[in-house]
């Protein structure tokens, strides 16, 4: 799937610098992609840290965006370059996200159906104002997305895009949903995605723990726990394991992210 992406990355008009972070892969991934790319930055980790590990790409680059792929996603011919003349135009623009088209039949993302429809206030920002984004059609500001620490490493893979948006936003940044902006997704079954429901429960815990004010973390916490099945106990004990790190960690955003929150449910 990575090489496939590396192809069509390869042939886009813009010719992007591109960085491949290898999460600790045992396939050949990283060789296959050391002979037959040899223009692209390889950065293979001795581990697998899920999402930062976009973080250490964004560091390695010095270009002033970053547009995200994982390895069964890609841009369209021209999307880079729409997003580039977006950054311009918006110098407060700190996120972008695009439009991801999944599947061979090329239907919307479902976040992507939520974020059209979003209901917070857009301030200038050239699309619908949004607090969190899908990362493999995601274009960044990358002084803005360092500044704010980029993914957070505890949380791995699930639901880390809502944590850093919020950040973004509370750092006086805009984020918005271009629909022009498209980027194509495959995903393939894994394995690895077995566990990830679960792990992005506890890191919704996590998440309105670390940013809310207490009344509205414990409304959260309260949301969170009403299906109480297997899975979502098995969430709330690994968050409260957690709890340590949060409190240490806990930073309130400022009211105005905070009423955005809300607003979103």
């Amino acid at each position: 799937m990575l090489l496939r992406t590396l192809a069509l990355l390869a042939a886009l008009p813009e010719q992007p610098p591109v960085c491949v972070v290898d999460n600790a892969s045992t396939d050949g991934t990283a060789e296959a992609v050391r002979h037959r790319h040899r223009d692209v930055l390889l950065i293979d980790l001795p581990e697998n840290i899920g999402a930062a590990a976009r973080n250490v790409g964004a560091a390695a680059l010095d270009t002033p965006l970053v547009a995200f792929n994982d390895d069964d996603s890609w841009w369209e011919p021209g999307a880079l370059e729409r997003a580039a003349k977006t950054f311009a135009q918006h110098p407060r623009l700190g996120l972008l996200a695009a439009r991801v088209l999944v599947g061979p039949d090329e239907h919307v993302d479902p976040t992507c159906s939520r974020m059209a429809a979003s209901p917070l206030p857009r301030n200038g920002a050239p699309g619908p104002a949004v607090l969190g984004f899908v990362a493999c059609g995601a274009v960044v500001r990358r002084s803005a997305f360092l500044e704010a620490g980029g993914f957070e490493p505890r949380f791995h893979v699930g639901g880390e895009e809502h944590l850093l948006a919020v950040d973004l936003a509370a750092a006086g940044w805009d984020l918005a949903y271009v629909p022009a902006v498209r980027a194509q997704h495959r995903p393939a079954p894994s394995a690895e995605r077995e566990d990830r429901p679960r792990r992005q429960l506890r890191n919704d815990f996590w998440s309105a723990w670390l940013r809310r004010p207490a009344p509205a973390a414990l409304k959260q916490t309260a949301h969170l726990l009403s299906p109480r099945d297997r899975n979502t106990w098995s969430a709330f004990g690994a968050a409260v394991r957690g709890l340590p790190w949060v409190l240490r960690r806990r930073r309130v955003v400022p009211p105005a992210v905070e009423r955005g929150i809300a607003l979103l449910g």
